[in-house]
């Protein structure tokens, strides 16, 4: 009986420990103040694809611990309120909405190509950092792709209490804000966004995307296809 007790008492605590090795980061809706600049005078529209959305990454590390990170409605959130402050007019499509049922000059579509994070135990300091890599699929009213860009945004937080979820969450904002920060500075210089509210591009020199938004460029697209990589990084002792 008493061996019996034993072996509950080590399942018990057993479980208890692997439970304490999970953990599970939902980002809140973060909101970006609204920037000090001019906004550029395209009407766009910005359509976010289910997986972007949805977006959860789960990592083991190290074999000791176990994340899953939800991000996805709050990228939805923060991007659609970015895009709001950028530009004259917005209007947000679903997944499934179809685009030609909407006026525009240029339809923009995120996506996430990769996210890393980095605990203290992993980089021997007592910082969560946080790595975004997002695309912006760029399109004119008609579906020809005008642009893709890709955006590399940092996040880093100094762990505070034992469980390092709200740390973790920290730097994942902090990369968000990174991210919108270089798109804020950069999108039109680097898109050439603007030149979409005098029509459509050239025919002529592009074929139509079939899919409208949301495949990823070719090896034989045309060359207005761009690509850039933009890097930064915030740091919440910095802000």
């Amino acid at each position: 009986m008493i061996q019996e007790i034993r072996y509950a008492s080590l399942a018990g605590m057993a479980a208890i420990l692997l439970a304490g090795c999970a953990s599970t980061v939902t980002m809140e809706m973060p909101t970006i103040p609204e920037p000090r600049i001019e906004k550029i005078p395209v009407d766009v529209a910005v359509r976010i694809p289910a997986e972007f959305e949805n977006f959860v990454h789960v990592e083991e590390v190290l074999g000791k611990s176990s994340w899953t990170i939800d991000l996805g409605r709050s990228n939805a959130a923060f991007f659609t309120q970015l895009f709001g402050h950028m530009f004259d007019s917005l209007v947000v499509l679903g997944p499934d909405d179809d685009a030609r049922d909407y006026q525009f000059d240029a339809l923009i579509e995120p996506s996430i190509d990769g996210f890393e994070f980095s605990t203290p135990g992993q980089s021997q300091s007592d910082a969560f950092a946080v790595w975004i890599r997002y695309r912006m699929s760029v399109f004119d009213s008609v579906g020809n792709r005008a642009s893709t860009w890709t955006v590399n945004a940092y996040g880093k937080s100094q762990k505070e209490g034992l469980g390092g979820g709200d740390s973790l969450k920290r730097a994942a904002i902090l990369a968000m804000r990174d991210a919108a920060a270089l798109i804020i500075m950069q999108m039109e210089r680097v898109t050439n966004i603007s030149q979409l509210a005098n029509g459509p591009l050239d025919p002529a020199s592009l074929e139509p995307d079939p899919a409208f938004a949301g495949t990823e460029p070719q090896s034989g697209e045309p060359a207005s296809v761009i690509g850039v990589f933009a890097i930064g990084g915030i740091d919440d002792a910095t802000e």
